[in-house]
């Protein structure tokens, strides 16, 4: 037994008791040089929480816990003559430490707590199995350690010995997992399941407090009134991490809320900033949360951990970072991008089955069953299976899909969600937005385990799949034989077809033509919606890429933001409020308010906890092929979308296009831009102009190649003009490229007149095959959204040009800025060059008449065989009736067509900048087209 120090105490209160101590545990099993960080709980912890008084495992096992009282502070209450004494505790478990600040009355009623503990389970025999401790003893000649009787301070010495004291009694208590996982030892620790997870970073801050109602600064959740009466207050567990705090229900263990750090995060302490005494408010862009604390003493100690937390280990997303993004540049990032859907796909695949924790996705269209690698000959590659199988394994899937006007858009998410929500229980699905709103969640993003992540342009969705062949056609490998039909349904599994002999690329949906037929009927996935007898597909051309470690993360969190922020949303709620620092919604196609289902408040869609940044690095596996470079997220945001504003993406843009010295080669599915400042806002083509201008007057070398998609990606007849929606397209991107005063060429003309040629080149791609024994052509819908801007800087995502994607407040959208740091040997302007190893696209001093030439001998032989369209010889209705009907070479002599096809080289054509010049194609007043806002086409 441990003697009290009686000559160190006067006489008052004697807690000591005795028969108290349980057997001696096996707490330290650490064998020589083993980690204790191996022995510490899983991330996926987070999933399983318990209320304290259930006694979860808290420390991890064989991993001991020890305490050392660092230091002492007297101070004098307010209520009491005389000095109290405050105990600083360190302790540590395994690579964990953390310190808590603990009166004498404190550890009186801890011990109290513990007595009452040990004399109800030696009273209820029974109740101690149903606890997970080793089952108390009778331990008559075993005690637990006494503690010092209270009373006055004494000298230095005393105060010295009695601090020794008080550490020994912890540490002995500490040895018996009797005592040290009770919930009353737990509290006192300040410890809870989350605290000893690595991959959540440090320790952090735990413990009780009071929280204030309300303050929250998302649509749809600040409440109207300012007086207390608003005002309740709840008792909640904090946690406080590196770069989150979040609040549990103490008799649920149920996390409430999460509050990601932000740069609008602040700690205020006192009354006058809290409305409450002793008060800690905490501000981020999201909420204000207030705290009620015990004292002054202790408000100002939380204040003061939390803001070293935040502006320590955290600091990374306190403030903003270059081109204003959330996240800063990532050096050291492993990278890789793959062109068309093939490569990305299977990678895609290759990463989901490596996931051990988490799956996050996020797509404006996502099919569930779509295969990953082709052709399938199984299920094992697609996507729905897959992730089912994850689950089962214990994996948490969380989907976010764009939820879309079904009268203006046939994605059908409502199917989606149903169909993927049936699999597992561990498969969570949640849409947005509910209210009506033109714009979208146009993002595309997976994660694995907050370590890798893939965005770009691809969604995981039928028509995306392809390769650098560019199929038109899908009937089998064999020409001579008879065309296979499509895998017919087994007779045991209505929804899944016989794929044992399968030699289509594209099943069912998956074969498409969007401008001969948008999609219909999805939720029969397998079933053909147009004749691939006689109907080329459409090839599709993309761009992804996938990160490793820091800028995964970063990813990670932006997904994690936006499903926290779906989550807490609370139905029929008005937008703003009193407290609310953010201004009104000044965009017209915003319509408050905002709302979501009420089920998604629920426990059955988790909050999800970002990773802490210190263990981005630790990859558990590392797509091969990756180049390192420096790595910086991007993304377009507003308040409801994301809660938040942000428009890094333009500019990064704008910023990239300025500083470039050599060439930009630009890929993207729409090119609206050139800021007229009322219906196009976006400066993108202002800043190319200028860039091309600035190369004339100083006599340098510099190109631009700009590659686009022929016709916009809407169902229409292109014979008969295309219909409202293709016209309404083309209208803003001829005003973009060549047509009116604000745009690219005009400017150019003005200045240099036909040397913009020198300058500029325009593009798109269009390939050929056979089909019922003709040549075929059909134009390849680029989809891709890139910049490379001197083989040394790279922007990949899902933003379009145009004002859509990149201003901010209307769709979201996601990107990464990719900034090589190896070179490689190159040529440039005629001299020797360091080229990105990323970046690299080898040209030399020629490359660009030779892109100019073989874009116009392309379109002209494309032309001459198949009279395609658009074309420079159809400037207007008349003229494009006129056109179609005359017969094409193809059809008229298909060998000579044939022959003649011989001399295309690769797929490049010049972009019909001439066509239907003569034309309006804004859509008619009178169209339901005509009616939109114009912001629903730029």
């Amino acid at each position: 037994m441990m003697a009290t120090p009686k000559s160190l105490f006067p006489p008052g209160d004697d807690l000591d008791s005795s028969q108290l101590q349980m057997e001696p545990d096996e707490v330290d099993t650490l064998k020589e040089g083993e980690d204790p960080a191996d022995r510490m709980h899983p991330f996926l912890a987070i999933y399983d929480l318990q209320p304290l008084k259930m006694h979860p495992s808290v420390f991890a096992p064989g991993v001991p816990v020890t305490a050392q009282v660092v230091g002492t502070e007297r101070y004098t209450s307010g209520s009491k003559v005389g000095t109290c004494t405050l105990y600083s505790v360190r302790l540590t478990h395994g690579n964990f430490a953390w310190t808590t600040k603990k009166k004498f009355r404190h550890f009186q009623e801890l011990h109290r707590d513990l007595l009452r503990h040990k004399v109800l389970m030696s009273l209820l025999p029974l109740a101690r199995f149903a606890i997970a401790y080793p089952p108390a003893q009778e331990a008559a000649n075993r005690e637990m350690p006494s503690l010092p009787r209270a009373g006055p301070e004494g000298s230095t010495r005393q105060a010295s010995s009695k601090q020794k004291y008080l550490e020994n009694y912890l540490n002995c208590l500490l040895t018996m997992s009797f005592y040290r996982n009770y919930h009353a030892m737990t509290e006192f620790l300040e410890v809870s399941q989350l605290s000893f997870i690595p991959d959540l970073g440090s320790k952090g801050l735990e413990g009780v407090i009071r929280k204030r109602s309300g303050g929250h600064r998302v649509p749809g959740l600040t409440c109207c009134g300012r007086d207390q009466v608003c005002y309740r207050w709840s008792k909640r567990w904090l946690v406080v991490k590196d770069s989150f705090l979040l609040y549990m229900c103490l008799e649920t263990g149920i996390i409430s809320f999460v509050q990601l750090f932000d740069p609008g995060f602040e700690v205020q302490v006192g009354k006058r900033s809290t409305e409450a005494r002793y008060g800690v408010r905490i501000d981020t862009s999201h909420r204000s949360l207030i705290l009620k604390c015990s004292s002054y003493r202790q408000a100002r100690w939380w204040g003061q951990e939390i803001t070293e937390l935040a502006q320590g280990p955290g600091r990374d997303f306190v403030q903003l970072h270059r081109h204003d993004s959330y996240a800063p540049p990532r050096p050291g990032t492993l990278a890789r991008w793959f062109v068309n859907g093939a490569g990305y796909f299977a990678a895609v695949a290759d990463a989901i089955l490596r996931a051990q924790e988490e799956i996050f996705i996020t797509d404006w269209w996502l099919s569930p069953e779509i295969y990953l690698k082709r052709p399938a000959h199984s299920d094992d590659w697609r996507l729905d299976i897959m992730l089912k199988k994850k689950a089962e394994e214990g994996v948490r899937v969380s989907i976010l899909l764009f939820k879309e006007v079904e009268l203006a858009l046939g994605i059908n998410s409502g199917y989606s969600k149903r169909a993927l929500m049936l699999l597992h229980p561990n498969i969570k699905v949640m849409r947005h937005p509910d209210q009506v709103t033109l714009w979208a969640h146009h993002e595309k993003l997976l994660v694995v385990d907050q370590v890798v992540s893939f965005l770009g342009g691809l969604d995981l969705a039928y028509g995306r799949w392809d390769d650098l062949h560019y199929r038109l056609t899908d009937l089998g490998d064999s020409p001579k034989s008879p065309a296979p039909q499509p895998p017919v349904p087994c007779s045991d599994s209505p929804d899944t077809p016989d794929l044992s002999h399968n030699q289509l690329f594209w099943l069912g949906k998956d074969y498409s033509n969007l401008i001969t037929k948008d999609w219909v009927q999805l939720d029969r996935p397998f079933e053909d919606f147009i004749d691939r007898e006689t109907t080329p597909r459409m090839p599709w051309r993309d761009i992804g890429v996938v990160v490793h470690g820091l800028p995964a993360r970063d990813l990670a969190r932006h997904f994690i933001q936006r499903w926290n922020f779906t989550k807490v949303l609370t139905p029929s709620r008005r937008l703003g409020g009193a407290r609310s620092r953010l201004p009104p919604p000044t965009d017209s196609a915003i319509l408050p308010p905002q709302t979501t289902k009420a089920k998604y408040k629920t426990p059955t869609y988790p909050f999800l906890l970002p990773k802490s940044v210190s263990t981005a690095n630790q990859l558990p596996f590392v797509l091969p092929g990756g180049q390192c470079a420096t790595v910086q997220v991007l993304r377009s945001v507003d308040r409801w979308s994301a809660g938040t504003l942000e428009n890094s993406i333009l500019n990064a843009y704008l910023h990239t296009i300025r500083e470039s010295q050599h060439f930009l080669y630009i890929e993207n599915q729409f090119f609206i831009s050139c800021s007229d400042g009322r219906t196009v806002l976006n400066k993108v083509g202002d800043e190319i102009v200028d860039r091309i201008l600035k190369a004339h007057k100083q006599g340098q070398c510099f190109r631009v190649y700009v590659l686009l998609p022929l016709l916009p990606g809407f169902e229409g007849d292109i014979s008969t003009g295309g219909g409202n929606a293709i016209q309404a397209i083309l209208h803003f991107t001829y005003r973009t490229l060549c047509r009116g005063e604000y745009s690219i060429l005009h400017r150019l003309k003005a200045a240099m007149g036909t040397a913009w040629r020198d300058y500029i080149s325009i593009c798109g791609l269009r390939t050929h095959g056979e089909l019922a024994r003709h040549p075929v052509s059909e134009l390849i819908y680029i989809h891709s959204k890139m910049l490379i801007a001197d083989d040394r800087t790279v922007i990949i995502g899902s933003a379009n040009i145009n004002d859509r994607s990149l201003l901010g407040k209307r769709d979201s959208e996601l990107a990464v800025l990719i900034e090589d740091t190896e070179m490689e040997p190159s040529l440039m302007d005629g001299g020797d060059y360091h080229a990105g190893r990323f970046a690299l696209n080898p040209v030399c001093d020629d490359f660009f008449q030779l892109w100019q030439d073989i874009a116009e001998s392309n379109a002209n032989i494309y032309e001459q065989i198949f009279r395609c369209l658009p074309s420079n010889a159809t400037r207007s209705l008349r003229a494009l009736r006129e056109y179609v009907a005359v017969e094409p070479l193809a059809m008229v002599s298909p060998p000579l067509a044939q022959s003649e096809l011989t001399q295309i080289q690769g797929h490049l054509v010049h972009f019909p900048l001439k066509f239907l010049e003569d034309e309006l194609l804004l859509p008619p007043l009178g169209s339901k087209e005509g009616v939109m806002p114009l912001e629903v086409w730029t």
